[in-house]
């Protein structure tokens, strides 16, 4: 208390670096949720599909394996065969018996052109189940306008993207055309807008319902192109998926492999995050370091007499720590609750795009971890910035420094 403006000081820097080192946690945090969240939230933990590819080992390869000769003959196309996932109603069974399998959405991906008066778009119209979809990938969520029930309750219905509603200038309740890949032209009547994010994706990509997409394409009941998959444990995706292909004989990937950058960009975000906020908090233990060090050359000769008149070298240490502990521990809690109070104001701030509809303000992510890491860090620090100085302390020779006096 003697040297209460200095010890307020040296509270105040472990306050602001807790405080900034809690709300830039809590920021980046929720950007990161945010930003994983446009693309891994409609992404599978497990994708099965049938990919059109030559066969690795053709027929005149086999033919002349164990002859003396040379086969000259290259770019062999792929047979005439459609990305047809076969036996997918047992594949389907199958999966809905394995205990690691949460979900699974089957879709049928087709390729088509929007007709706009004499010209033609490129698009992509996924069939799904809608209401799976909604369960597993929050398909509501990024249905901007209409109801997406309507997709299962209208026949020869569309929610299309965002992007190519505004290419095309049509409305909910207005009617399209595609032409398949096959030449054949439908008409399919809007019930809403799709907006992901990606204003790239929002210019093709349109849902139906599985049954308008089978019969779009002419293909049964059975036609599916893709089983999305979701398990209970993300992170055996990558193992599931190699058992998977081995076992129904398909081309599988997994969502670590599908969304390698994003999780780097999430990992780099969050590294940078910690590294500032560390440095923070070190910077607020140097200036204790200093303040504790001054106290100390200043209060020399009080140190003399306290050990002159018994104190040992082990009290004047714990008193120093003590005094260093108490900046550590109400800084610390104050700048917990700042930092609490700062992130929550943050959470306010209102933040609107045109590309993220359903996005009222900042995102911020409150998860414990960060204060919890933060309380500590801030004690760990402030204890070796008065550990130093109090050992120094505990050392002084008090005959040396009265004599000097």
């Amino acid at each position: 208390m003697a040297r209460w403006k200095q010890t307020l000081i040296a509270a105040i820097g472990v306050t602001f670096s807790i405080t900034m080192f809690i709300a830039l946690l809590s920021f980046m945090a929720g950007l990161n949720d945010l930003l994983d969240g446009l693309m891994l939230n409609r992404t599978p933990h497990v994708r099965l599909y049938n990919e059109i590819k030559a066969a690795e080992n053709q027929p005149i390869g086999i033919f002349s394996k164990n002859k003396v000769q040379h086969n000259f003959i290259n770019s062999i196309k792929p047979s005439n065969q459609l990305p047809q996932i076969h036996n997918s109603d047992a594949i389907i069974q199958a999966l809905k018996k394995d205990r690691r399998v949460i979900g699974i959405a089957p879709k049928i991906i087709a390729q088509v052109f929007y007709n706009v008066g004499t010209t033609n778009l490129t698009g992509i119209i996924n069939g799904i189940e809608v209401e799976e979809e909604d369960k597993l990938f929050l398909f509501q969520n990024y249905v901007v306008e209409g109801n997406y029930l309507e997709l299962k309750t209208i026949s020869n219905s569309i929610i299309i993207g965002k992007g190519a509603a505004d290419n095309m200038l049509v409305n909910i309740g207005d009617r399209v055309q595609v032409t398949t890949t096959k030449g054949d032209q439908v008409q399919l009547k809007v019930v809403g807008f799709f907006q992901s994010g990606i204003s790239e994706l929002d210019k093709v990509q349109s849902y139906t319902s599985i049954n308008t997409a089978q019969k779009l394409l002419g293909e049964s009941n059975n036609y599916i192109t893709d089983i999305q998959i979701k398990l209970a444990d993300v992170l055996l995706a990558p193992k599931i998926a190699l058992e998977y292909k081995k076992l129904f004989e398909v081309e599988t990937i997994d969502i670590q492999t599908a969304n390698s950058q994003f999780e780097t960009g999430s990992f780099v975000r969050t590294l940078i995050s910690y590294a500032v906020g560390i440095v923070l908090l070190i910077v607020a233990g140097f200036g204790i370091y200093n303040i504790l060090n001054m106290m100390i050359f200043e209060k020399m000769d009080t140190i003399a007499i306290l050990k002159a008149t018994g104190f040992s070298g082990k009290d004047v240490k714990r008193v120093f720590i003590s005094i260093a502990l108490t900046i550590g521990i109400f800084g610390g809690l104050l700048g917990l609750l700042l930092g609490f109070g700062l992130s929550a104001g943050i959470d306010q701030i209102p933040f609107k795009t045109a590309s993220l509809p359903t996005i009222k303000t900042y995102p911020i992510n409150y998860n414990p971890i960060f204060y919890i890491i933060g309380g500590v860090f801030s004690i760990i620090t402030t204890f070796l910035a008065g550990y130093f100085p109090a050992r120094k302390a505990s050392k002084v020779d008090p005959v040396i420094i009265i004599r000097g006096k």
